[in-house]
């Protein structure tokens, strides 16, 4: 596949970028805790690491793009651990809990000795603010509510080490919640900044319970994480226990896919995120490792936004899902990473039901279906009813790989049956608005991780992200019905029941499963991600 042509301003940003690294590129060589010839663990070091993206916002309900949250999770401990292989949840801040049989009140006792980087306990009371912040916002200080939490009422401090949550319906959720880095422990100093606080050049100041700090910052371009000694509270089914290997981590922003991955394969860099699919066979010949973790959630695809005019009509949104080959846009610009998706959910979701029936590649049917809605072929082969052309718009998504190229493909498939998609650029200064109104923006790029069945409430709902700008009402119910089901046989019914509606009612056009793809040098040991793909660097040590 050929590359596209870089700009001259890019060419420079890349060469600044190089010079930046190959002064940074000071990796230190292990010191203690084991023989660099062995398989046991060496403490000391510091990891040169790559980020694709900046940071934008550390506060842990907002820290859902992939570049904030991969700094939660190494600076925020959790009351509860997901385990990535199994999906269980596990013992982390909280040795134990309780919920009741509607799942309208849960209890957690605390583990003793766990503080804050500040020197603050993570006691009940600081866990109770946490959660009091998460599930009801703080509209002074213009706190949002955690899309992972539903129907939360108040928590109630029994005791130092013991802390209550009450709802005001079943939240079957919650205990997973606990453990995703939306659900990350701040300390109480910190839940009382305003939103602003928590953006970039602010990240020393956010203050966590994890196995890192971070310790500078450089806006825009460069972070340091610095190991807690103190640390001693890993989730106890974690073989490794105490301080997290590594001295540091320098995080250096590197959005260049070629500066990345040459800076990977020369040596200057140790690991790195987002590697592109094009790049992959790059960097397995090389003899660098490639990992690809899953993101568990909702796939990669279009959601049709049904309140625009020109997608009302259910003849016209089937059309567009028969008009576009996933299988061909995989094929074309992914690898096997990337499965073709087969529902809204991912295979590896839970809750994940087949509904490969309604998303069948068919332009024919695509034909008859517009055919019979009254839209026929004008001059150019775009179809036209009333005077009106099919025309289309849709942003590239910057956080979803080869999102412009994706669009492009799908534009050209679509045009194979009449109906024109116009790509437009993410940066256009109107984007922001623009993805608000249906009208502007009819077609919606997205995708989300997180490994629960609410997942799908928080992409869907109209009060959540509603990437579909709905206004249906059975559609928020059946949500709700995932969200609120106490029951777990009857909440993955109520989960399948999404998904069929969302496939019976075409209302998105899934693509792939959105894996997260990383490349690390073959001394990197210890790699590790949280449930949805997040890198987790406290069991990464420097066998070197």
């Amino acid at each position: 596949m050929s590359r596209i042509t870089r700009t001259l301003a890019a060419a420079t940003a890349a060469i600044a970028t190089a010079a930046l690294l190959a002064a940074c590129a000071t990796t230190a060589a292990p010191e203690a805790g084991g023989s660099a010839d062995s398989a046991t663990p060496v403490a000391g070091g510091t990891l040169t690491y790559l980020e694709h993206q900046a940071f934008t916002n550390l506060y842990p309900p907002q820290a859902g793009f992939y570049p904030n949250g991969g700094v939660v999770n190494n600076i925020a401990a959790r009351l509860t651990y997901q385990n990535p292989e199994t999906l269980e949840i596990e013992p982390w801040i909280a040795d134990s809990w309780e919920v009741n049989a509607d799942a309208t009140e849960y209890t957690f006792t605390l583990r003793d000795g766990v503080t804050f980087s500040d020197g603050t306990p993570v006691d009940a009371a600081a866990v109770a603010k946490n959660f009091d912040v998460y599930g009801l916002g703080n509209k002074e200080l213009a706190l949002t509510i955690s899309e992972a939490i539903n129907n939360y009422a108040s928590s109630e401090v029994v005791d130092a080490a013991t802390v209550k949550f009450n709802f005001s319906a079943p939240a079957p959720g919650f205990l997973q919640a606990t453990s995703t880095i939306n659900s990350g422990l701040l300390s109480p100093a910190t839940l009382d900044l305003p939103l602003e606080k928590f953006g970039a050049g602010n990240a020393a100041a956010i203050i966590g319970a994890g196995p890192f700090v971070i310790s500078d910052e450089k806006l825009g371009t460069e972070l340091t994480f610095t190991a807690r000694d103190d640390y001693d509270w890993a989730p106890p089914s974690l073989e490794h226990q105490g301080r997290a290997y590594l001295d540091d981590i320098h995080l250096i922003v590197t959005p260049e896919d070629s500066v990345r991955i040459g800076s990977l394969t020369s040596g200057q860099a140790d690991y790195i995120r987002y590697v592109q699919a094009f790049d992959e066979a790059a960097v397995e010949s090389a003899g660098f490792e490639l990992y690809a973790p899953q993101t568990r959630g909702v796939n990669n695809s279009l959601s049709l936004r049904f309140t625009n005019p020109l997608l009302s009509d259910i003849q016209v949104r089937q059309a567009l899902v028969a008009g576009v080959n996933a299988q061909e846009v995989v094929d074309t610009l992914f690898t096997a990473n990337y499965p073709v998706a087969t529902s809204s959910l991912s295979s590896t979701a839970l809750g994940y039901k087949d509904e490969s029936e309604y998303l069948a590649y068919d332009p024919k049917k695509s034909a008859k279906l517009l055919d019979e809605a009254g839209w026929t072929e004008g001059a150019d082969g775009i179809r036209e009813k009333d005077g009106t052309r099919l025309s289309l718009d849709v942003y590239e998504a910057k956080p979803q790989p080869l999102s412009k190229q994706t669009l492009e493909l799908v534009s050209q498939q679509l045009k194979t049956i009449g109906v024109e998609l116009n790509v437009k650029a993410a940066d256009a200064g109107s984007y922001a608005e623009d993805i608000k109104d249906p009208l502007k923006t009819p077609l919606y790029h997205s995708m989300v991780g997180r490994a629960d069945l609410d997942v799908i409430k928080s992409q869907f709902h109209t009060k959540n992200r509603n990437v579909l700008l709905s206004d249906d009402t059975t559609l928020d119910a059946l949500l709700e019905a995932v969200a609120s089901e106490p029951d777990p046989a009857k909440r993955l019914e109520a989960d399948a029941a999404v998904q069929d509606y969302l496939a019976e009612q075409a209302y998105v056009i899934p693509l792939f499963e959105e894996p997260q793809v990383y490349g690390a040098a073959d001394y990197v040991e210890g790699v590790e991600f949280e449930s949805v793909g997040r890198p987790s660097f406290y069991d990464v040590w420097l066998n070197k």
